[in-house]
């Protein structure tokens, strides 16, 4: 009989990075993939998994009142509590530093659940950096029973906190095997934004802020350098698929008011914000999995944010640290705009994340957590090569 492995998710990303395992579940003789959904991000969630072909066995309805950081992770927790009792799953997945993959993995060790964590060991040492994300992943270490870390560094970061190399396994991210899949698919766009920014022959340069901690003062700096960087390069487009809360919005239409050049946006499909990463010349971001998959498709990636989680991105040269400091962004966006030598010594450098192939490494990690067959061979980037867009060679 096959073993029942609840995969459980509540976020955009989380989808996006869970799905290739999903279907590769779906292939498996040994394993039955359950589907859960918290509904965090409800409407996002749909988008990325009719990308996959994928429905939710189980969509958990998230009720609060506020966006108070407790209320949601105990109603999480009283959720997944309730659907991991009545799956009885011989395994819990979970991925990356949601609430939702802590309530999850804190809600498996009650019931004595194994938990498996995708997307592990990653660190910035700073708890509040990003915030709650930090400790979340942390805490799930702490739960988890076998650690599937993306990278050499994060497997390090693991045993440094003491846990046993025997329970930690290099699996590149799977988020590579599913940006691969997407691009490489004919896709019909959904939104009439990006089907104009692709199809007008205009370079852009792509914008995507959205973290707890980038509200107030960092969003508006990264605002006004933008503002100055479209007077700057009037023949460029800058793009801004723009989260809807309200805070976020406030600070991100502050400097680029009335600039022709600067187009905003809705957040958009996840199939369509792929192409929209790979048609552009740079990106700009907070987002942690930008800097995985960007990589991939040839794109310098500069982070808006002082500390990064993923230092392999900054060690290969994928990607930069540019902070919140207005002239730091502007000159580091200007460099890879006027400096075509330069642009093209990043846009070769090989995705240190992943091959494409995490999904099926995922799935030997299972075989081996329940002594089905031995310890996988760990993922090894390092002499990888790469075309931008296409798997890296194995």
């Amino acid at each position: 009989m096959k073993k029942k492995v609840l995969i459980g998710f509540g976020t955009r990303p989380e989808a996006v990075k869970m799905s290739p395992l999903i279907l590769a579940l779906r292939g498996s003789a040994d394993f039955e993939p359950i589907v859960v959904t918290t509904g965090q991000h409800t409407e996002m969630l749909d988008q990325v998994l009719s990308v996959f072909d994928i429905k939710a066995d189980h969509s958990l309805v998230l009720e609060r009142s506020s966006n108070d950081l407790a209320e949601l992770n105990a109603r999480l927790i009283e959720l997944a509590s309730g659907v991991i009792a009545e799956v009885k799953p011989e395994v819990v997945c979970v991925q990356g530093d949601t609430s939702t993959t802590f309530a999850l993995a804190l809600a498996a060790f009650f019931q004595k659940v194994k938990v498996v964590h995708l997307e592990a060991g990653l660190r910035t040492s700073d708890r509040f950096s990003p915030f709650p994300e930090e400790i979340n992943r942390r805490l799930t270490t702490v739960l988890a029973d076998l650690h599937l870390a993306p990278t050499k560094i994060a497997a390090h970061n693991l045993k440094l906190e003491g846990v046993a190399s025997e329970k930690i396994i290099v699996t590149g991210n799977t988020v590579i095997d599913a940006l691969l899949s997407v691009v490489a698919r004919d896709l019909v766009l959904e939104t009439l934004e990006v089907s104009a920014v692709l199809n007008s022959g205009r370079p852009y340069v792509l914008v995507t802020m959205h973290r707890r901690e980038s509200w107030g003062d960092p969003m508006f700096a990264v605002s006004q350098a933008i503002g100055a960087l479209a007077r700057r390069y009037p023949t460029y487009d800058f793009v801004i698929p723009l989260h809807p809360n309200p805070v976020v919005q406030k600070a991100m239409r502050s400097g680029v008011e009335g600039q022709e050049n600067v187009i905003i946006t809705a957040p958009v499909p996840y199939g369509d914000f792929c192409k929209l990463m790979s048609g552009s010349k740079v990106i700009l971001t907070d987002s942690g999995g930008i800097q995985e998959e960007a990589p991939s498709l040839g794109k310098p990636v500069l982070v808006a944010r002082d500390t990064t989680e993923r230092p392999e991105a900054v060690l290969a040269g994928t990607a930069k640290l540019v902070g919140i400091d207005f002239e730091n962004i502007v000159s580091s966006v200007s460099e890879l705009l006027d400096d075509p030598v330069k642009y093209n010594e990043v846009a070769k450098i090989a995705n240190p994340f992943g091959d494409g192939s995490a999904a099926l490494r995922t799935i030997s990690a299972l075989r081996f957590l329940f002594s089905m067959s031995v310890k996988p061979t760990d993922f090894d980037a390092s002499s990888q090569t790469c075309v931008p867009g296409e798997p890296l060679a194995s």
